[in-house]
């Protein structure tokens, strides 16, 4: 049974275990920054498609890790021969076919003897590269064309090499334009709705929602639609996922999880912000959200749709609660999104307004400034530091009876 990596925000690695165990898999293990699974189907004679179905199931559905890798190997290695020898004796060939270009792109050492990561991507490259000249008899192998990435963990002198599945990180879920880089990766705001335990009836608002990430990804999740349906993935390229068998086993997957698309719930999702400029992007990347949900629909001969969330100009000091009870979950402006830190401290003074506009609700928020409560002028019910990619951030949580 195959074993599959998934990284994700350093903080976040039982958010992402308890999404996998809905979704189905088997978490076998966790370190700072990544989970280990399985699938959790029974051994049978048909394992190897069994593993291949589950790597786009993963791919497809997981909202808070950031990509899945296949563990195509885990070894003792001590020294530099052990790194190579173990590397080597991987069935490369069974992945790749002859136009693909390998890459080690990332290499983590902790409490080992072999601690140069440039070294270590030496090796294993090396090691890669003279498996594959010798199976496949040639000498040089392609420097371009599609590309599979491998990256490797060296931890307590044992090895890891995994094989991205993912490509593209799993943030980009396909509703997003290029060059249109969100404040919040989407990854990131699914993480923050587990963390606050959000249910679809509750009403949600984000009184900061720049271009929409965090209101897209509630109602995403609201109505049940695979983050991944809008998007293709590495390993679209890799030799076993072209077999027809399998090929046939994805497309079961995707019937499925459209047919597991709600559309007769009541979701009541909305966002705000100052800037007309960014609602356009904002209503912009809800409609290609909704569509690929709709696109889904249409596969399965549905013709119904999800509705996107509604987005207003408005500054937060002129909100007031459409309900009596709710979420407010945002990203407020900070550090190099404002002219400087004592403009992000007395943004977050002024935010205190939301406690008397919103009574009863439950408020939440993320930055990276270590002073956020103490302008607020609230303690948080709850705290918990994340870290998403090189952003060090703090999440608030402030329940609605204070």
């Amino acid at each position: 049974m195959m074993t599959f990596v998934a990284p994700c925000a350093i903080g976040a690695e039982k958010i992402l275990a308890n999404e996998l165990k809905q979704l189905g898999f088997s978490p076998i293990g966790s370190a700072v920054g990544r989970v280990a699974f399985t699938r959790s189907e029974p051994e049978g004679p048909e394992d190897d498609i069994a593993d291949l179905a589950a790597a786009y199931r993963a791919n497809l559905w997981l909202r808070t890790a950031d990509r899945v890798y296949a563990q195509l190997g885990s070894f003792s290695a001590p020294d530099f021969d052990a790194l190579f020898g173990g590397t080597r004796a991987i069935r490369w060939e069974d992945w790749f076919s002859r136009d693909i270009r390998v890459v080690v792109d990332k290499v983590r050492t902790r409490a080992s003897k072999l601690s140069s990561e440039h070294s270590i991507q030496g090796v294993t490259h090396k090691a890669i590269y003279e498996r594959l000249g010798e199976a496949w008899r040639m000498r040089t192998l392609p420097e371009t064309g599609a590309t599979a990435t491998v990256r490797v963990y060296v931890e307590n002198n044992v090895a890891s090499v995994l094989l991205d599945l993912s490509g593209m990180p799993l943030h980009r879920r396909g509703y997003r334009t290029a060059g249109g880089e969100a404040p919040i990766r989407e990854t990131l705001a699914a993480i923050l709705l587990q963390l606050v335990q959000w249910r679809r009836k509750t009403p949600l608002h984000d009184a900061f929602c720049g271009s929409g990430t965090i209101p897209i990804e509630a109602v995403l999740y609201a109505h049940n639609v695979a983050p991944g349906l809008g998007r293709a993935f590495a390993f679209s390229d890799f030799a076993p996922f072209r077999a027809q068998t399998v090929l046939d086993r994805m497309r079961e997957e995707r019937l499925k999880a459209a047919a597991e698309i709600r559309t007769d719930c009541l979701v009541r999702v909305t966002g705000s912000d100052f800037d007309e400029k960014v609602l356009i992007s904002a209503r912009a990347n809800a409609e290609r959200a909704c569509a690929i949900a709709g696109r889904a629909l249409q596969e399965i001969g549905s013709g119904a749709r999800i509705p996107r969330p509604d987005f207003a100009q408005a500054s937060y000091a002129d909100l007031e609660a459409p309900y009596d009870t709710g979420l407010v979950l945002s990203n407020p402006p900070w550090g190099e999104r404002l002219a400087d830190g004592d403009a992000a401290l007395e943004l977050y003074r002024g935010m205190a307004s939301l406690k008397k506009s919103f009574p009863g609700w439950e408020l939440a928020f993320i930055t990276s400034h270590g002073d956020f409560e103490k302008a607020f002028g609230y303690n948080a019910d709850k705290k918990r530091a994340l870290k998403s990619g090189n952003l060090d951030t703090v999440f608030y949580h402030f329940r609605g009876d204070k």
